[in-house]
């Protein structure tokens, strides 16, 4: 049973920053909504713990504001 961590925790965090931004650039908005998709999935498998996943999909879920 593990928990999300919330805190800090990529050594070189502007570095990811970059290369997700690049990884974006060009696309359509299609193409960015199929990319980030695919990206979330192939994470999702990648951390393989329904409980973290559980966590992490109700926090980022806390901080779009009700229409």
């Amino acid at each position: 049973m593990s928990k999300l961590i919330t805190e800090p925790n990529l050594p070189r965090p502007d570095d990811f920053y970059q290369e997700l931004t690049d990884l974006h650039r060009d696309l359509t908005p299609e193409q960015t909504a199929d990319v980030n998709a695919r990206l979330i999935l192939l994470l999702s498998n990648h951390i393989g713990d329904q409980q973290v996943l559980s966590e992490a999909m109700r926090i980022a879920r806390e901080h779009i504001p009700a229409d």
